[in-house]
Parts: C-alpha cells; structure tokens; sequence
C-alpha cells in the first residue's frame, strides 16, 4: 500500500465518482463527524458521484439516500441499492433477490443466529439487526465488549458451515445467503443508475474502506484507498487497497477528498 500522494495528480484528476465504506472509513468512534460529513458534501458539490457502499441496514439506507448528500446508496453487503429522485420525490429501492426469496432466507438467518449465540459466549445480535431486509449482523465490538480474535472466526466459520457467505466488518459479522457482494450490486446500481460500465471505467471511480469485507473492492478498483486503520486488519485480508491515507478514519476521508478536489483545480 502506497501512501495517497502516491495517487499520480492526472489518475486523479480523471475520478468521476467516490464509493466510500461508512464504518470507520467516513465514521470515527461511531460518530460521523462534521470533517467527513463536510468533505462528502464538497465532493457531491463539485459533481463527482458519491455513493456510500456499506454493510449497514435498509432502514439506515433509507434514511442516507434521503439525507445525505449522496446519488445512491448500496447496503447491507450488496444485498440492495436505494436511490432517491429528489425532484420527484420517489425512492427507488432495487434488491437482487425476490421479496419470496428473502423471507425464506430470513427464517434460515434466525436458526443461524439461534446457533451463533448459543456457541460464542459475549456475542450478540447487531443493534440494527431490526432494520434489516437481507442479512445477519453480529456484534463483535460495537456494542458490546470486544470479542478476541478466535471468536470472530469461529462466528465466520459457524456461518460458512450453514452455507451462507460471511464478512467481517471493523464492528460486525455479516452472514447472508446468495451470490453477492459489495462488488456485485455497486456494478447494478451503476450500470442502471448511470449508464456506467464499471468494468470499463473502473479506473473512474475511487472506493475508499478500511476493513476485510471490502476486499473485494480493494481487488478490484486500480485507485482503492484504505483509511489508515486498515492496517490493523491487513493481515486479514485477501486483497489490499493501492494506497492509504496517513490519517484514519473520518479524516481520511477528509484527506482523501482534499486530494481529489485539488486535482480538480
């Protein structure tokens, strides 16, 4: 991982559009403070494309693609996009599987969590686990005390075992059922939302994380940017982001636009 002035001035004056993680990539200590808030309001601003691509709930994404100033929001791993026409005041809300087929993977989850509490001691449900359409979140340090390292895995492993695809997050597991990822849906929401062919503008777009589920956006963007606390989980991940930002968190955020914008002049 290089450091972010290592992003060459020209690759960045070419960015079109930020996809950014939220959990301690644009939030620090849980907080989303006015630093980060300020910096993704000047990119919007400046007409870049800001999406926000997280693990958080619908309920969340909601209220995000509302509020924020943002052109979409992806959620829950993948599991959805939102995207909220302010001129017409009309949310559209774009999952990748059947009303039918969530609900029945929903029931799985619930036998899943059943199983997951009962066998790591200290875990928990995630506290917006109610907000949810389409995944398990367990808590591993968000709200409750941290779990040690063997826990994580055995949550991860319990997971795999029941056949759903599982990812940590720097608070949470995730467990859902199906074929996607972040990846996936941020290429759906794109393709649909603004005629982008991601795999042939990739080099456009800059997504900035700071932990293990966003590998593979890390794997796939030429211009990934972690947030310097993603080397606290660099050993866990199977793909690293190009560079990282010398501040963590919020402010790398922060930092991470200030590059963009000067680039832009």
């Amino acid at each position: 991982m290089r450091p972010l002035d290592g992003f060459p001035m020209e690759a960045r004056r070419l960015v079109k559009g930020v996809l950014t993680d939220i959990d301690d990539t644009l939030t620090t200590g849980g907080r989303l403070t006015a630093e980060a808030y300020a910096a993704m309001e000047r990119l919007h601003g400046a007409g870049l494309v800001v999406v926000p691509v997280t693990g958080r709930p619908a309920g969340w994404c909601d209220h995000i693609a509302r509020m924020w100033p943002v052109d979409a929001v992806v959620g829950e791993n993948g599991a959805f996009y939102f995207r909220y026409d302010r001129d017409r005041r009309k949310m559209t809300r774009r999952f990748l599987l059947t009303d039918e087929e969530r609900a029945a993977n929903r029931r799985r989850l619930e036998a899943l969590r059943n199983e997951i509490l009962k066998e790591v001691p200290g875990a928990a449900v995630a506290s917006d686990q109610p907000y949810r359409e389409a995944d398990l979140a367990i808590d591993f340090c968000e709200d409750v005390p941290p779990l040690a390292r063997p826990d994580i895995d055995r949550i991860v492993d319990l997971m795999t075992a029941a056949g759903a695809t599982a990812k940590i997050s720097s608070i949470h597991v995730n467990g859902w059922f199906g074929a996607y990822d972040k990846l996936t849906m941020t290429r759906i929401m794109l393709a649909e939302c603004f005629a982008v062919d991601l795999d042939a503008e990739k080099d456009s777009f800059v997504f900035i994380g700071d932990s293990p589920n966003d590998a593979p956006m890390f794997a796939f963007f030429p211009h990934a940017v972690g947030t310097a606390n993603v080397r606290d989980v660099e050993d866990r991940m199977p793909a690293t982001p190009a560079y990282v930002t010398e501040a963590p968190s919020g402010a790398g955020f922060a930092e991470l636009a200030a590059a963009l914008l000067e680039a832009r002049g």
